[in-house]
């Protein structure tokens, strides 16, 4: 049980940019055993604060000034040490990379069983019943290098789960998920509840969590809002639920956004081919022959399940990665690895990854042989970066960071903009912000964005390509055919998880604990 009585928190640091999140004031909640409690609302409403208290990371990892109390199982959070917390609360997070301590999946799963001193055979036959129970054999002794963000992301789960706690807590999990793992969580948390745990999940998509929740707590301002039943929340008006800025609460109530004026074109002739591209990864064979089109004036969705080859393809177009076979043609003529980042530019999932310079200014030209020949200022004030120049970028907000990107990419003169999952955890009103950046960078741009999120593909998107077993399953006008569109997110839901490799059964991978010095 989790229990929140008027509980404030304020980071050390806030304003100076290197703040944690968003405080919060006068909380009181209680997640009492076999609970589910949603809570949302909009970004920076305090959401990620919440979980923080709840795990204890809050002010132990984050520095800051909490009162009230915040209680685990009646005992207060802030005199439990962190091995007792990390034995009792299994925490998931935004960013699975953040919260990784070995190279491989199933050391990992078993990293929490081993750091606690469990006995080596217990240890792995525990790892081997959660990787089973949570479907993950071929993932089994991977390495975390070579998965991609979703399959990280359930490889997080599996660690937080292997120890038994009787307390979850998720921050945005989803956010890195395709449908079907989308699901296979669902169903990892309905087990969780079902034995007993109590579950805190601080999320922005909110479909997959109907007839799960059993209350949803919406922040505002770092204070509780409201709090609902399921059966209020499922009453609540779409009016209601667009003021809160919360996003769609079922994938039926999606529709896509009207095409674009007339003035602004429709795609013209395709600017890039790639034709037969092949990439083998770690051994596996993780594209074969694909052919793709892109063209001007068009946002094209590339999805399909985690671990489908998406992010790769989005590499090769730019020339980040080696292809094994098959060429890629800008306009008509085809052009070198070497070549390609000329004319291409990346916006990666974790977009931190790839800031270099001191300050924004500086970022927005990084590497350009002519810096003096752009107009910074103009670039970030159409991007709603205005003012922020002499900040270093690792002050920036995600959105903020994410739009620096795309300046960068604006000023190298960058034909194709590629942008990796760009709306994960952003609430409703900040998808909507991103589906129009999309649409302008493509009135001149080639845009291609890898997502999993059908919001986004309504708002923004003119074509969806769809890949699945090496290849591209299906091309769909998401304008003409979004039942279509609809149909492949259900597909996705109910497939069967990929079985890339089967090892053999049980625990191969758990390191054996070195001989303790005398």
């Amino acid at each position: 049980m989790i229990e929140f009585r008027d509980a404030c928190f304020s980071y050390a640091h806030h304003g100076t940019g290197h703040e944690g999140g968003a405080g919060v004031r006068d909380i009181t909640l209680t997640v009492g055993p076999g609970e589910v409690l949603v809570v949302c609302g909009r970004s920076g409403c305090g959401k990620t604060t919440i979980t923080r208290l709840a795990n204890g990371l809050a002010p132990s990892f984050f520095p800051g000034t909490l009162s009230g109390r915040v209680l685990l199982d009646g005992q207060d959070v802030a005199q439990l040490t962190s091995w007792q917390l990390a034995e009792r609360v299994g925490s998931v997070f935004q960013n699975p990379t953040t919260q990784f301590f070995t190279t491989d999946t199933t050391s990992e799963i078993a990293f929490g069983m081993e750091s606690a001193g469990w006995p080596a055979e217990r240890m792995r036959a525990r790892a081997g019943e959660v990787i089973d129970e949570l479907g993950l054999r071929g993932l089994a002794g991977r390495s975390l290098f070579e998965l991609s963000g979703g399959q990280l992301q359930r490889v997080v789960f599996a660690s937080a789960w292997a120890m038994r706690p009787g307390t979850l807590v998720l921050d945005e999990p989803t956010g890195n998920l395709d449908p079907g793992a989308v699901r296979d969580l669902r169903d990892c948390v309905a087990r969780a509840k079902a034995a007993g745990c109590a579950v805190l999940v601080a999320e922005h998509r909110l479909s997959w969590l109907a007839g799960l929740a059993d209350r949803y707590c919406v922040l505002s301002g770092g204070r509780v809002d409201r709090v609902l039943d399921s059966d209020e929340f499922a009453e609540l008006s779409d009016a209601d639920v667009t003021a809160m800025g919360l996003r769609a609460r079922s994938a039926g109530g999606i529709r896509p956004a009207p095409p674009p004026p007339r003035g602004h074109g429709g795609p013209g002739r395709p600017w890039l081919r790639a034709a037969g591209l092949s990439v083998r990864r770690g051994g596996r064979q993780v594209l074969a022959g694909v052919d793709v089109r892109l063209c001007p004036g068009e946002v094209v969705a590339l999805t399909g399940a985690n671990g489908a080859g998406k992010t790769t393809l989005g590499r090769a177009l730019c020339g980040l990665v080696r292809t094994d076979a098959g060429r890629i043609l800008v306009e008509g003529a085809p052009v070198s690895r070497r070549v390609l980042p000329r004319h291409a530019a990346m916006v990666f999932q974790h977009v931190e990854q790839q800031m270099f310079a001191e300050t924004v200014d500086a970022e927005v030209t990084f590497g350009l042989a002519r810096p003096q020949d752009v107009d910074v200022a103009g670039l970030l004030d159409g991007l709603d970066l205005a003012g922020l120049g002499p900040r270093h970028p690792a002050t920036l907000s995600g959105g903020q960071k994410q739009r620096l990107a795309v300046a960068t990419a604006m000023a190298g003169g960058k034909r194709l903009v590629v942008l990796d999952e760009p709306t994960s955890g952003l609430d409703r009103d900040a998808v909507q912000r991103v589906a129009a950046l999309l649409r302008r960078l493509a009135a001149d741009r080639v845009v291609l964005v890898i997502t999993h999120d059908l919001e986004l593909i309504a708002a923004a998107c003119d074509r969806l390509i769809h890949l699945a077993d090496g290849g591209v399953r299906e091309e769909v006008d998401v304008r003409a055919d979004f039942v279509r569109v609809r149909e492949l997110f259900e597909d996705m839901s109910h497939r069967t998880a990929p079985v890339d490799r089967i090892p053999e059964p049980g625990v191969t991978a758990v390191r054996p604990r070195p001989p303790q010095s005398p």
